[in-house]
């Protein structure tokens, strides 16, 4: 991962006081939760995913957050989109996002990227964070997060949710061990979207709301384990959970030699290209 900011050397009181719980972790401590504090995070999507994602992230004490959505807020949304409120119907999204997340953790950054992610302004956009996760709701854009993250070497904690099933992963294909090896981006996983209309979207077939927040905290519980690098991330491996069932499965996932992106041959070698 890129360097992140020198941690401060010291917390406040507040801060001592805010975050007691993590400092108790071994796994975190006191310079765990500097690195938090210093870290800077892009979400991609302030909806169903992204609304808890946020909401965690700002309570752990993440320096700063990035909110990317060009939508604004839908009474249909407020179902699962945690983050937004009636009053807010209409507004910007990612407005919405920042104004709540700031009154949850004032002491941290919230910046609005109130636009739409695209190949003109992705990479700048990606380049300016330590880690990025992706919550929108859509394929095109999904592969473009993917691209730009394997560009700038960021990694990429990856969601999707639908009806009463989730997925999430971590790609870091640019990331290679003593080998040579590296493992899996999301091209190697899906090599192309899939046509128009195969795949329904949750405004056609549905979602439980409180199912995308059991999804959302998996993802905030990834980037902070990315952050922190503790644990055993998911660079490599698909968690499927079923909501329906109570059953999560965990699969492994490897490197497609021949991805068009990270692969032996690649065919794509900047962004927006052949995509």
């Amino acid at each position: 991962m890129n360097a992140l900011p020198t941690p401060p050397e010291a917390f406040s009181d507040d801060q001592l006081v805010r975050y007691a719980r993590h400092i108790l972790l071994d796994e975190i401590g006191g310079a765990g939760q500097a690195r938090l504090l210093a870290a800077k995070v892009l979400v991609v999507g302030a909806g169903g995913l992204g609304a808890p994602m946020l909401m965690y992230l700002a309570a752990a004490g993440v320096g700063t957050l990035g909110i990317v959505d060009d939508d604004v807020v839908d009474l249909s949304n407020l179902q699962r989109q945690i983050v937004h409120t009636a009053a807010r119907i209409g507004e910007s999204k990612a407005t919405s996002a920042q104004r709540t997340v700031a009154a949850l953790n004032p002491e941290i950054k919230v910046v609005a990227h109130a636009r739409r992610l695209n190949s003109g302004n992705a990479l700048s956009l990606i380049e300016g964070y330590d880690v990025i996760a992706d919550g929108s709701d859509n394929f095109p854009t999904r592969f473009l997060i993917n691209d730009a993250c394997y560009f700038a070497r960021r990694p990429l904690v990856s969601a999707a949710v639908l009806r009463f099933e989730g997925q999430v992963a971590t790609f870091k294909a640019y990331a290679r061990d003593e080998d040579g090896r590296h493992g899996p981006c999301y091209r190697c996983l899906f090599p192309a979207p899939p046509p128009p209309g195969e795949v329904p979207s949750c405004a056609e077939a549905g979602v439980l709301g409180a199912f995308c927040g059991v999804v959302g905290s998996i993802q905030a519980t990834e980037v902070i384990k990315e952050i922190l690098g503790i644990g055993e991330g998911l660079s490599g491996s698909l968690v499927l959970l079923d909501g329906l069932r109570a059953r999560f499965r965990k699969i492994k996932l490897g490197a497609d030699p021949h991805c068009r992106l990270c692969g032996e041959a690649p065919s794509i070698h900047e962004l927006g290209q052949n995509d």
